[in-house]
């Protein structure tokens, strides 16, 4: 395995009851990697996720943590893997700091100094002697990922991280996740229905259905496509005009009417000479914008509208 490479997952397969749940997925996942799952209802997301950690078997296939694989040195695999999946569960009777020593306890070499570096990473250092069971959910999601972070784990995997937190929590947990990723080369994998929320904090997004992993895209391909033509947006003042002089000095290209102005399909190399050639003919130009898709309408085109969860 490359040393850059955090997780390697080869034909991972998980059959229940003779039906076939995840089907040879196989991708990796660098270091400093922010990672998403995308996929309809009932995909084998969280499924494939739970093979990763080894809360549940799996059929066939291989997955290696750091190159340790996960069957067959499952400790040593996990001293480097920090996760929430689903519901991040704490003794409510305790307090935050608590369930940290506790956990801490459990995990050799975490020391006090670590314990008070996630709690202030987290966001938790009012709060933190304070009860579990009088924090919110958003709190226990902030509790949830401090504990995932005491090792320093190399991976870090989120199930749904931003359940329960309001947009301003939203806001710090993607600029917590990209921070660790940037700046400890930690590769985080995250699986959301939140999907304008993966758009601003993925790297890569890999798209799951009916378990068989589809495509595996970086969110700009995504979101801009993989080809050199772009959608272009000109705010002019006199639209029939404009769309007269492109129809006449470039008929190859389509242009269609909008709400601002107007929509060109055009090599990105040639938009300086459209805007050249708008200008020539005496058109104000307001505005030139490249127009593109969001993460949500990729999906849903990719998947053929299926809903996510």
């Amino acid at each position: 395995m490359a040393k850059d490479v955090a997780v390697e997952i080869r034909n991972l397969t998980k059959v229940i009851g003779g039906k076939t749940i995840v089907d040879n997925l196989s991708f990796d996942i660098p270091r400093g990697e922010v990672f998403g799952f995308l996929g309809p209802n009932g995909a084998g997301k969280t499924t494939t996720i739970r093979m990763m950690v080894g809360l549940i078997s799996k059929t066939k296939g291989e997955v290696f943590i750091n190159g340790i694989d996960v069957s067959k040195h499952f400790k040593e695999a996990m001293k480097h893997v920090g996760a929430i999946v689903e519901n991040p569960e704490m003794y409510k009777f305790l307090t935050g700091y608590q369930n940290l020593r506790h956990f801490a306890n459990m995990c050799p070499g975490v020391t006090e100094a670590r314990i008070q570096e996630v709690v202030k990473l987290v966001g938790l250092d009012q709060r933190i002697h304070d009860r579990v069971r009088t924090y919110s959910l958003g709190m226990r999601q902030r509790l949830g990922l401090a504990q995932a972070l005491l090792r320093d784990p190399d991976v870090l995997i989120l199930d749904e991280p931003t359940n329960g937190l309001d947009p301003a929590g939203i806001r710090e947990l993607r600029d917590q996740l990209r921070w660790l990723a940037q700046n400890k080369g930690v590769a985080v994998i995250v699986s959301s229905h939140l999907l304008s929320e993966m758009e601003l904090m993925c790297d890569r997004v890999a798209i799951i259905q009916a378990g068989k992993l589809i495509d595996v895209k970086t969110v700009r391909e995504m979101v801009e496509g993989e080809t050199d033509t772009s959608v272009i947006e000109f705010e002019v003042g006199d639209v029939e005009q404009a769309k007269a002089v492109l129809s006449a000095q470039y008929p190859a290209l389509t242009a269609d009417l909008s709400e601002k102005g107007l929509r060109v399909s055009v090599d990105r190399d040639k938009v300086p000479d459209v805007v050249a050639s708008l200008v020539k003919a005496d058109i104000k130009i307001y505005g030139v914008n490249a127009v593109s898709k969001s993460l949500e309408e990729s999906f849903l085109e990719i998947t053929g509208g299926s809903g996510i969860v």
